[in-house]
């Protein structure tokens, strides 16, 4: 066999293997859509019930106009105060039907509100798992065929991808586990100035691709809290990849961190699309995206900052967002409390 001959089959086995991996995701992806269907179900059901409620005020209502005709009707005077202590009753209770109803229409508005979030969720999650598949299929079709020469660049194209999907299907299953008090950590002590400098590390290429300018100011003693350090690697790698993704080439990108009485605080600040009045309240809230983020990149399913809240939050600690508005950079602030000696 000749050596071309050998590194062309072991690129096809990587890429196979790659391949797996990505049929193995795919599957915890499906189970993550399964959830959310049955949440559309639930939706849906809340419909139903609401509807059942105007008829019975329909009906109700009919009944107090009987009693009323009935009332005006009667010639006896000792039925009169018997009618009237039983139209005072009825009409107490038809006003309580009636604020009931009110509550049942406002359940219908958000249930209709949640069915239309939940369906342009599964959409955004069909396009971003579509997106990674389209290159991987085509090069899956041409291995056979592809020079020897060109099987690395194609090795790279798949682990890629694949990585993508991975993020996606594992932010998916973060909130899956989040919902449920399910988020697993490993924690012990550790200095968060090798977390901050390996998540600067793993961002710098994102902000060279983008031509953006990194500064970062750390303090020069150690950091030590008491954190899972590949989930501290993961939050900080969100919040760095957010800056990345939505300022424009030429910005900036800010990292400091300092102690604040007994908590680690640590600012990234950006200069990019910022994030407008009235989604700056609910930006920590899953599947919400601001209107121009979207426009800007057309990236993402707006779970990122909901995980980095719930592993925040899971460590003792906070996370806050604010903006001056759109096109005016964006600022946000967590804190983990420090572990004293």
């Amino acid at each position: 066999m000749s050596e071309g001959n050998g590194k062309n089959e072991q690129a096809i086995a990587t890429a196979a293997r790659e391949l797996f991996l990505l049929g193995q995701k795919t599957v915890a992806a499906r189970a993550v859509l399964a959830a959310v269907h049955k949440e559309l179900n639930q939706a849906n059901t809340q419909l139903v019930d609401s509807q059942q409620v105007e008829q019975l005020i329909e009906a109700n209502q009919q009944l107090v106009l009987a009693i009323l005709s009935a009332q005006s009707e009667a010639e006896s005077p000792k039925f009169v105060q018997a009618e009237q202590q039983m139209y005072l009753e009825m009409r107490e209770a038809n006003e309580q039907l009636v604020i009931a109803a009110l509550s049942a229409q406002d359940l219908q508005v958000a249930a209709e509100h949640a069915l239309e979030q939940q369906r342009n969720f599964l959409n955004l999650v069909a396009h971003e798992l579509r997106n990674p598949l389209t290159p991987i299929s085509m090069i899956a079709g041409r291995l056979v065929r592809v020079p020897s020469e060109e099987l690395p660049r194609m090795q790279m194209l798949i682990e890629g991808q694949v990585k993508q999907m991975s993020r996606l299907v594992e932010d998916l299953l973060d909130i899956a586990r989040a919902s449920t008090g399910k988020f697993r950590l490993d924690c012990h002590s550790l200095d968060m100035t090798q977390i901050i400098h390996e998540a600067i590390d793993a961002s710098i290429p994102i902000m060279v691709a983008h031509s953006l300018h990194f500064r970062s100011e750390l303090p020069e003693c150690a950091l030590m809290v008491n954190g899972d350090p590949s989930r501290l690697t993961q939050i900080l790698g969100n919040l760095l990849g957010n800056a990345a993704k939505y300022t424009p080439a030429d910005g900036t990108v800010t990292l400091t961190a300092k102690i604040e009485a007994e908590h680690l605080e640590i600012r990234i600040c950006d200069t990019g699309i910022g994030i407008t009045p009235k989604a700056l309240p609910f930006i920590f809230e899953p599947f919400v995206q601001d209107v121009h983020a979207v426009g800007f990149n057309g990236e993402g399913l707006g779970i990122g900052l909901t995980v980095v809240r719930e592993l925040i939050e899971a460590h003792g600690g906070t996370v806050t967002g604010t903006s001056a508005g759109e096109g005016k950079g964006s600022e946000f602030v967590m804190t983990l409390p420090l572990v004293i000696h």
